[in-house]
């Protein structure tokens, strides 16, 4: 059984427990004893269920030993992103607000994911209420990147996605709200996928922006992102932004996709996601990756998609109004950290969020009250959600001469830790590729395509018309089959 390992793919580690080469408790110990071993300087996990972790993985034995059947994610050990509820864990969003909240209830994915069968070894670290590009505003502290601890993990599903490029875990959850799933798995060598608006259930998320939120899987290939997206998508009651269609068979769209290959596909190049300043490791690892999709039969179409130039401006009005609303909830009265000695309820609520905001979240809240303010939400607020009209208008127009939209899922590689604390602008600018398919509630998905010549894991990024995951995880695993294999980190380049 020791072969075995769970940084493997989850084919692999379902077909090694049905032969009976490894079995969900041998891989939950290999998790458990991996986390123990290098999470110490990683910091991707800020709680690990150890006792729940090996009940779940006995369970799941035991019934394939007795011959019942088991869920399609069976002993498979993942991570949670400690944003989504996991009932009897604390819930802490990586901010000091919640020190002492536990989820009374499992989350819709979590309760997906327990039905089917995976092991939800722990929660992972993030930046503080999903609000950051590096994972450095966490009240956990940063997380580091595997590649190379000095640098970060990317943001705010940085612990998720360290947790996975690592091995720790075979896969993990996050959000995704401006590039949040993307934007780490492109640092850290992976493949992350930002459903559609509504395809996934937000019920028992802690909620940043409510229009833009959405939940994905972080996984090293486009199957297994594909099998968890399966399990965690679909209609849901508790959520009334869920959409009600079913999902299609995914699993069947990337073995078709990687049977196809590329010849007929048309990929959408947008001129605006190769500007000028554009770091030119980027550029080159990305370009190369364009060509070598091009030479395996894809028709490289260059398009002009002028609005989503202004994505980041409409995105840090229209997120910072939302989070202003939803964190209004936090004040230290029902729940969370609560000031003491306080006179009076205003102070009550005042010191407790001030204390127990850190400054990034603290910035975000008073850019939204502003620009919802009497005699700015004109001005500011309404601008922003035209242009987010038009972005979501631009890309659907495209999408009639393409069937796919390509370029890089980030501006550079990733970037040392505490490089960019002092300049929030650029930290903000990290999202300018991701945040186009935010806005719009597209699907979209970074792909591995890559080293930096310092050997820094570079991403492509794919993004599909709404609902069409189908064509986007077929377009990926077609593309993964053409593309350099990322380098396991502890194995062979």
């Amino acid at each position: 059984m020791a072969s075995a390992r769970p940084g493997d793919g989850i084919a692999t580690l379902l077909a090694a427990q049905e032969g009976g080469a490894t079995s969900a408790a041998h891989l939950v110990e290999a998790s458990l004893h991996a986390i123990a071993q290098h999470d110490g300087e990683l910091n991707s996990f800020v709680r690990v269920a150890a006792d729940a972790a090996r009940e779940q993985a006995a369970r799941v034995d035991r019934r394939r030993a007795q011959g019942e059947p088991v869920g399609p994610l069976a002993g498979i050990p993942l991570g949670i992103k400690d944003n989504l509820l996991q009932q009897g864990l604390p819930a802490q969003a990586g901010s000091r607000i919640l020190e002492g909240f536990v989820a009374p209830v499992d989350s819709t994915v979590v309760a997906r994911l327990r039905a089917a069968d995976a092991v939800l070894v722990g929660k992972t670290n993030l930046d503080e209420f999903a609000m950051g590009s590096g994972s450095e505003t966490s009240v956990h502290g940063p997380v580091r990147n595997p590649w190379d601890h000095r640098r970060v993990a990317g943001g705010s599903s940085g612990g998720s996605a360290a947790a996975v490029a690592a091995g720790l875990v075979t896969a993990a959850l996050g959000s995704d709200t401006g590039g949040s799933v993307r934007q780490p798995a492109a640092f850290c060598g992976l493949v992350g996928l930002k459903p559609t608006y509504g395809r996934v259930s937000r019920s028992g998320l802690i909620a940043f922006a409510s229009s833009l939120d959405q939940v994905g899987p972080l996984a090293s290939c486009v199957e297994d992102a594909a099998r968890i997206l399966q399990v965690i998508g679909g209609p849901d009651p508790a959520d009334a932004t869920a959409a009600p269609e079913p999902l299609p068979d995914l699993l069947a769209a990337c073995r078709q996709g990687r049977a196809a290959g590329l010849p007929g596909i048309r990929l959408g190049v947008p001129r605006q996601f190769f500007p000028p300043g554009l770091d030119p490791r980027i550029a080159d690892g990305v370009g190369q990756a364009l060509d070598a999709l091009g030479r395996a039969g894809a028709t490289l179409v260059e398009l002009d998609l002028p609005a989503t130039a202004h994505g980041v401006a409409a995105y840090y009005l229209i997120a910072p109004a939302e989070a202003a609303a939803n964190l209004a909830r936090f004040d230290g009265v029902r729940y969370g950290r609560r000031a003491a000695g306080v006179a009076d309820v205003a102070e009550l609520y005042g010191r407790s969020r001030a204390e127990g905001f850190g400054p990034e979240v603290i910035r975000r809240l008073l850019l939204g009250t502003f620009a919802l303010s009497a005699g700015y939400q004109e001005r500011y607020y309404l601008r922003a959600l035209q242009t987010r009209t038009l972005i979501r208008e631009e890309l659907q127009q495209a999408f009639r001469q393409v069937d796919l939209i390509a370029g890089p899922t980030t501006p550079g590689p990733p970037y040392l830790l505490g490089e960019l604390a002092a300049d929030p602008l650029a930290q903000y600018l990290q999202d300018c590729f991701t945040i186009p398919a935010s806005l719009a509630g597209l699907p979209a998905l970074s792909l591995p395509c890559g080293v930096t010549p310092e050997g820094l894991p570079v991403g492509l990024q794919l993004l599909a018309p709404a609902f069409q995951e189908q064509r986007l995880l077929a377009g990926a695993a077609a593309a993964e089959a053409c593309l350099p294999p990322p380098r396991r980190l502890g194995g062979p380049a």
